[in-house]
C-alpha cells in the first residue's frame, strides 16, 4: 500500500468539545487555518456542562454569537435561583435568587450576562460557527494514533474511521483539547491515576414537561436536594421547558448505574409523583486534578485535557475557553510572524495559575455541601423548624461566594506574566467572591458603556489596542511606531468617557488582543519598542525556562 499523503496545516486541534471548538472558531475569526479532528460523529448526546460564565459570553459576544447561545439556554425569564430543599415538595432550606445571571442586557461590570446553556446546545452552536469560519476544517469521525515533533513541526497519524485508511497530517502547533482521557496526554508519558478522585457520582437525565407545576418552590436553575448527612442531590433544567438531570452524590449511590434506580430517585428528589420519561442512567468520576505542565514543544494542552474539577459551580468548561482563546492569539502571532520567543511559554505561566485557583475553588464548593444535620431537618413542627433555620443561616454564609459573585470569571489576575509590564499594582481584595474592576497589567480589560451603546470591550480583538484616556492625552506615537516596525497588529483608540478615564487610571493603556491589559502609563515611555517586545514575547530576559518533568495529580 502506498503512503498516505502528508497533509499540511498551521494548527492540528486534537477534540471537538467546546474548548477545541473555541479555539478553531478563535483561529478562524483571525484567520489562522487549522484543522479540527474529532473521533465521534459530532452529535452531544449527553448532558455535561451547563454554565455558560460572564468571560465566556464575552467571547461569545467577540465571535458573534452571544445571542445564538441566549437563544439556545433556557428561556431568558426562567430565574437562575439557587435552591436548598429537602425535595421540590418538601421544606426550602435557603435561596439565592441570581439577579445579575440569564436575560438580556449586560451588567455594570459587563456588556454581557451569565447564561445556562447545556452543552446539548452550546456545542452545536460552536460547531456551527467553526464550519462557517474561512480557513477552519472540520473532520468528524477521525482518530488520532500518534506524533512526533521535530523543532520545526508536529506529524500526527490519524485514522479516517469511515474508511479505515490512514492520514499523515504535518502542523506548526498541536492543540490537544481531547479531554479527560486525550491520547496525546498518555503519549507523553502524563496519566490519570486514582489521585485526585473526589468521587463517581451518577447522572440520571429525564423528561417531564413543566415540573415547576408538580411543586410549590418555584422554577429555579439549581435545586440541591437535602438531607441528614447533607446535599444528596443537584437536579437542574437543561433547557427550562422539559429535560432534567438530577446527579446523585456519592452518599446515596454505588457510583454503578445499573444498579440505580432512577426512577426513585427522581421521585425522592421532585418528593410527589408526576408524569417523566426515563432518558438515561450515567456515572462520571469526580476529580480533582491538573498537569505540571501545559507544553511539551510544540505540544499544547488545553481543557480537561490539562485539568479537571468537580462541576460544583460550573468552572471547568469556562476555564478551558480561557484556554483556548489565550492559545488562539498566540498562535496568531507566531503563525504571524510578529510573536517572540518567549510568548508561548507564557501560555502556561498565565492560564496554569487560574486553573489551580478555579480546581481548588470547585473542590471547596464541593466540600460545603457536607452540611451534615440530623433526622430533624426533614420532620414537620418546631425542632424541624429550628434545624432547618440553622441549616438555612449557614448555607448562605457558606456559598455566597459560589451564587453571588463574579469573580470566578472576570477577577483572575496574571500576575509575574513575562508578556505583561507589572507597574506595582496589587489585586483587590478577594477576587473569587466578588469582581472589582482593575486595568492593572495582567488584568481583564474593564468594561465601560460608551456613548454610542457598545462596551468598549468590542474595541478589543483584532490585534494590541492602545486607549487615550482622560483629557489631552499623548498620542501614543512611539508606540504605534515601535509596533509598525516589529509587525505587530496595533490599533489607536481616543476614549472620551470619563468613566473609562477613571476606571483605567492612566492616560496610556495597552490592550492586549485577548483583552487583557499588557501596559499602562500616563506618558509615552521612554523606549517604547522594549515595552512592545516585552507584549509579544521577544524582551532579552523575556525566556523561560521550562519544567523538566510531567506530572499528573492534585492541586
Amino acid at each position: 500500500m502506498d503512503s498516505p499523503a502528508i497533509e499540511r496545516t498551521p494548527v492540528l486541534i486534537v477534540g471537538g468539545g467546546p474548548v477545541g471548538l473555541g479555539l478553531a472558531v478563535e483561529l478562524g475569526w483571525r484567520g489562522i487555518e487549522c484543522l479540527l479532528i474529532e473521533q465521534g460523529d459530532g452529535s452531544v448526546v449527553m448532558p455535561r456542562a451547563n454554565a455558560i460564565d460572564l468571560r465566556t459570553m464575552e467571547f461569545c459576544r467577540r465571535w458573534g454569537a452571544a445571542e445564538a447561545v441566549r437563544r439556545a439556554g433556557i428561556p431568558r425569564d426562567f430565574p437562575h435561583t439557587a435552591l436548598y430543599a429537602t425535595s421540590l415538595a418538601g421544606y426550602e432550606i435557603a435561596r439565592f435568587e441570581r439577579r445579575s445571571h440569564g436575560g438580556a442586557g449586560g451588567l455594570d461590570v459587563s456588556p454581557e450576562r451569565p447564561q445556562r446553556c447545556n452543552q446539548l446546545f452550546f456545542d452545536p452552536i460552536l460547531r456551527d460557527l467553526a464550519l462557517r469560519m474561512p480557513g477552519v476544517t472540520v473532520k468528524f469521525r477521525t482518530r488520532f494514533d500518534s506524533f512526533i515533533q521535530d523543532d520545526d513541526s508536529v506529524a500526527a497519524t490519524l485514522t479516517d474511521l469511515a474508511t479505515g485508511r490512514p492520514r499523515t497530517v504535518r502542523a506548526q502547533y498541536l492543540a490537544a483539547c481531547c479531554g479527560g482521557r486525550s491520547p496525546i496526554r498518555k503519549a507523553l508519558g502524563v496519566e490519570l491515576t486514582t489521585q485526585g478522585i473526589l468521587g463517581q457520582p451518577v447522572s440520571v437525565f429525564f423528561r417531564a414537561r413543566e415540573l415547576w407545576n408538580c411543586h410549590d418552590k418555584g422554577k429555579a436553575s439549581l435545586n440541591f436536594l437535602v438531607g441528614p448527612k447533607g446535599v444528596w442531590g443537584t437536579l437542574i433544567p437543561l433547557d427550562g421547558r422539559e429535560l432534567w438531570r438530577l446527579t446523585l452524590h456519592e452518599s446515596v449511590q454505588s457510583g454503578d448505574p445499573t444498579k440505580v434506580d432512577g426512577p426513585y430517585w427522581i421521585r425522592q428528589a421532585v418528593g410527589t409523583d408526576f408524569p417523566c420519561e426515563l432518558l438515561s442512567v450515567t456515572s462520571w468520576t469526580r476529580r480533582e486534578m491538573i498537569v505540571d505542565r501545559y507544553r511539551w514543544g510544540r505540544v499544547f494542552l488545553a481543557g480537561d485535557c490539562a485539568h479537571q474539577n468537580t462541576p460544583t459551580g460550573g468552572y471547568g468548561m469556562n476555564t478551558g475557553m480561557g484556554d483556548a482563546v489565550d492559545l488562539g492569539w498566540k498562535f496568531a502571532a507566531m503563525l504571524g510572524g510578529w510573536g517572540g520567543a518567549a510568548l508561548l511559554d507564557s501560555y502556561e505561566a498565565e492560564r496554569r495559575p487560574v486553573a489551580v485557583r478555579n480546581v481548588r475553588e470547585a473542590t471547596g464548593n464541593y466540600q460545603r455541601r457536607n452540611y451534615t444535620s440530623t433526622d430533624a431537618v426533614l420532620a414537620p413542627g418546631p425542632e424541624g423548624d429550628r434545624v432547618r433555620a440553622e441549616l438555612g443561616e449557614r448555607i448562605k454564609q457558606e456559598n455566597s461566594r459560589q451564587h453571588r459573585g463574579h469573580g470566578i470569571a472576570l477577577g483572575h489576575v496574571y500576575e509575574g506574566s513575562p508578556v505583561c509590564c507589572d507597574d506595582g499594582t496589587k489585586p483587590p481584595g478577594d477576587l473569587v467572591r466578588d469582581y472589582v474592576p482593575t486595568a492593572m497589567p495582567g488584568a481583564r480589560a474593564p468594561h465601560v458603556a460608551l456613548a454610542d451603546g457598545s462596551s468598549i470591550l468590542d474595541l478589543y480583538g483584532r490585534g494590541f489596542t492602545l486607549l487615550l484616556l482622560g483629557d489631552d492625552p499623548p498620542d501614543g506615537a512611539g508606540l504605534t511606531a515601535a509596533a509598525r516596525q516589529r509587525g505587530v497588529p496595533l490599533t489607536v483608540a481616543r476614549v472620551a468617557e470619563p468613566d473609562a478615564a477613571t476606571l483605567y487610571e492612566r492616560r496610556l493603556v495597552l490592550v492586549r488582543p485577548d483583552g487583557y491589559v499588557a501596559w499602562r502609563g500616563d506618558d509615552d515611555p521612554a523606549d517604547p519598542g522594549a515595552i512592545v517586545d516585552r507584549v509579544r514575547g521577544a524582551a532579552p530576559d523575556g525566556a523561560m525556562r521550562s519544567t523538566t518533568h510531567a506530572s499528573v495529580g492534585r492541586v
